[in-house]
């Protein structure tokens, strides 16, 4: 796929300087931009078009605050500072029992229009220089928050390298920011495509069956293994189309084309509640909002991205 880095978060060319990690020149100076995450919500600047809010150093929310290194650009750095110990009032507390958080939580020290937002619901309104910032560094704090003690023998891990490695104060073993490989794919069978939904999704959705690589696997076999596994059906040619950083928490999806050599369906529960095929002429309803039984997977994320190419025969673009 020609046109491949046009999804959501797929890279805007960052110079991610990893000579410069762990050095003075990875810390924030004065003028460097900044951006602020909340236990994995991004701080945007809701007014007018809702975008990314970028401040310079030095600002008062750094005080305390974890400090990553993103990247730079023209002799500024980017960097991201994790304020995650502030704790809003009771009634501004998000949901972490739905699916998508819709809550905003706003800090104090900032005026009304900013407010730290569930990414996946501003996504669409980011340049690609501010996707990409969102996602290196909502997935790296994630990571850092996360492991805290070594695997190999559960002694304290000491941050290093401005956020991107962790030493273990015990037995001197190092650790890297973890990224999991999933396929997700677009299956079709003639002019019909598959979809499916996990049982925690909303009501209605359906999206592209996707799943993990496991170990000693390659992208085509994990296509066919997932879907025989989810829903019964055969998969014979399997083409790669794209990918797409996913830090929800630490996905990279693998988007990939599989013609179906079987038709019916046999869903396992314990993997997806539903399978369905469903026809291009119908599915382009769907997007249209004209066939509303069921609702299309999120704009900006890949599965979405795949099908509008696959309804514009632009697979190959």
């Amino acid at each position: 796929m020609k046109n491949a880095e046009d999804v959501t978060f797929g890279g805007s060319g960052l110079n991610r300087a990893a000579a410069m990690r762990g050095t003075e020149k990875a810390k924030a100076s004065t003028g460097d931009f900044i951006i602020f995450v909340w236990r994995g919500k991004i701080l945007m600047d809701l007014d007018n078009e809702p975008t990314l809010a970028q401040f310079r150093f030095p600002h008062p929310l750094c005080k305390d605050a974890d400090e990553v290194f993103l990247g730079c650009e023209n002799d500024q750095n980017y960097i991201a500072f994790d304020i995650s110990k502030w704790e809003p009032a009771e009634d501004d507390q998000p949901d972490p029992n739905v699916f998508f958080d819709p809550t905003q939580q706003r800090h104090p020290l900032l005026e009304e229009k900013y407010a730290f937002c569930e990414l996946r619901g501003h996504m669409l309104n980011l340049t690609k220089r501010e996707a990409e910032l969102c996602s290196i560094a909502k997935g790296l704090l994630h990571w850092n928050k996360s492991q805290k003690y070594c695997s190999s023998c559960a002694g304290l891990l000491q941050t290093k390298l401005s956020g991107w490695q962790k030493n273990c104060s015990g037995c001197g073993a190092t650790h890297f920011p973890r990224t999991d490989p999933v396929v997700i794919m677009l299956i079709t069978k003639g002019d019909k495509v598959l979809l499916g939904r996990s049982p925690h999704w909303p009501e209605k959705m359906y999206s592209l069956l996707a799943g993990f690589v496991e170990p000693g696997e390659t992208i085509e076999g994990a296509v066919r293994r997932e879907v025989m596994e989810e829903s019964g059906i055969k998969v014979g040619p399997v083409t790669y189309l794209a990918s797409q950083p996913w830090v929800f928490p630490n996905s990279l999806m693998f988007g990939c084309h599989g013609t179906a050599l079987t038709e019916a369906i046999e869903i396992d529960p314990n993997e997806i509640d539903d399978a369905k095929w469903i026809s291009k002429s119908d599915l382009l309803d769907v997007f249209a909002g004209i066939n509303q039984s069921i609702l299309p997977a999120r704009k900006g994320s890949i599965a979405n991205f795949l099908l509008e190419k696959w309804l514009s025969d632009r697979l190959s673009d």
